[in-house]
Formats: C-alpha cells, structure tokens, sequence
C-alpha cells in the first residue's frame, strides 16, 4: 500500500479524497489549518504563514508516493492577499518542502479550477506572480496588476497550471511526474462564493451541465491521477466539470457540423 500527503482534509474535496485513499487501504498524512478527522496522521498547516508550512514540512518522516495540493480559498472580498498567498505562493512553499519525501515513480496532484482556463492568454501576468517570492510583495503586485478577489482567484487557478507544465522537465529527472485538475461548479461550503464571483454565468452552467459536480467526484479522479495505474499521464491538465469547457468551446468555435443532427 501507499502513503499520500493530502492538504486540506477538513472539508470538501480533500476530505472525500482521504476517505477514498483510506477505503483502498493506503496511508494518508492530512494537512489544514483546521483540525479534522479521519488521517492516518493530522498536522496542522497555515499556507498563509510560511513558518507554519516549514514547521508542518519538518515533522514529515516518511516516504510518500504521492502529494495532492488541494487547499485553497475561495474568491471574497478583501482577500486579495490572501488568495495568492494561500493558493500559490503558500502551495509552492508547501510542494518544495515535500519534495525531499517523495519516493521515485511518485505523483504531484494540484487543484486547479475552469477559472484558470485563461491560462494561456495570462502567461505573462503569470510569470510575473511566480517571481514573487514573498507576501511582502503581494500588496503592490495586487495594485500594480489592478486585481479584486475574482481575478486573483483566476490567476492562482492559471497558476496551478503553468506550474504543473513548467516543472515537469524537473521532475522527469527525479523519477516524478505532475498533472493538475481544472473542477467546475463543485457542490462544496464554498460553492455560494463562486456564484457570488462569477455572477449569473454559474447557474446558466450548472443548468447546461445538469447539476454542480460532487467533491467526491472529483477526488475519485484525484485519486486515479495519484495512482501509479496513470504513470503515463505527466503534466496533462484534466477538465472535470460536467462538459462546461466542452459547451463553451463548441460555441465559441461554431462546432455546428461537428453535432449529432
């Protein structure tokens, strides 16, 4: 059986994921900054407070075969900080304090969302958030970009999925690999502040889809990228959203011979 570090076990996605891995007999190293239940082992973790995230690091004492950066905030007002802090600068931190514990043919999972599909458009704007090195710097950064709550968000999700691109030449010479996952429309406590950010276009999309998806949909799709069954798969960024990107691609593209009728 295998030993996985997961953040943020509380709630939501990450605690359904710990379910799955511990049904299937593997070990699982929970991280939050809230205390929950269920780990094979719990350490509280703060990814906005980067002395927290070396404390958290530092009572690892064992080999994992795998490494799912979940946690993260939601978009609210005033948290501008905040949601880099915690969504990318504190994930980064958290994944290269870790790295010295991954075991050989292991895999890297990072959440991603639909809200980082932009990604490619943002590549500049993303590069410069990823020379940041310190929250000291996020205050002028967040003026300096013009960014509110939203678009914060947005970027950090784009983020995710530069990073798993960019560091995967990396982690091929270590025996490693990278995928991330792009959710959408999750029925999870923090669904409330996605329709609050993005507006309307969240309901219309739940309605095409059928439903919002469930966290525990999702990390059953975490738990497969975990899995050594995908080794194939490095640095792929996975869409897993009820065909949202599907419809709106096919009607930005004007796929109308490309339908069944």
């Amino acid at each position: 059986m295998s030993t996985y570090a997961v953040t943020g076990v509380a709630s939501g996605i990450g605690a359904e994921l710990m379910k799955i891995l511990k049904v299937r007999g593997h070990t699982v190293i929970g991280f939050d900054k809230h205390e929950a239940a269920g780990a094979d082992r719990f350490i509280q973790m703060d990814l906005d407070d980067p002395a927290s995230i070396e404390a958290a690091a530092a009572q690892v004492d064992t080999s994992l075969d795998g490494l799912c950066n979940n946690a993260g905030v939601p978009p609210r007002d005033g948290w501008e900080e905040l949601i880099l802090s915690v969504n990318f600068l504190g994930q980064r931190q958290f994944m290269k304090a870790m790295l010295p514990h991954m075991k050989p043919g292991g895999c890297i999972a990072n959440m991603a969302s639909r809200a980082g599909q932009n990604w490619l458009a943002n590549v500049d704007q993303n590069k410069r958030l990823a020379a940041l090195t310190s929250k000291d710097q996020l205050a002028a950064f967040i003026v300096d970009e013009g960014l509110n709550p939203t678009t914060c968000y947005n970027l950090t999700k784009e983020a995710m999925i530069l990073w798993t691109l960019g560091m995967q030449s990396e982690l091929q010479a270590l025996d490693l690999r990278a995928n991330s996952i792009s959710p959408a429309a999750v029925d999870t406590g923090i669904l409330d502040d996605f329709k609050r950010a993005f507006g309307e276009k969240v309901d219309k999309n739940i309605k095409r889809a059928g439903r919002a998806g469930g966290p525990k949909e999702i990390a059953e799709i975490a738990a497969f990228i975990l899995s050594p069954e995908s080794h194939w798969m490095k640095g792929a960024d996975l869409h897993i959203d009820g065909g949202m990107n599907a419809f709106k691609l096919s009607d930005e593209l004007g796929l109308d011979g490309f339908r069944l009728n």
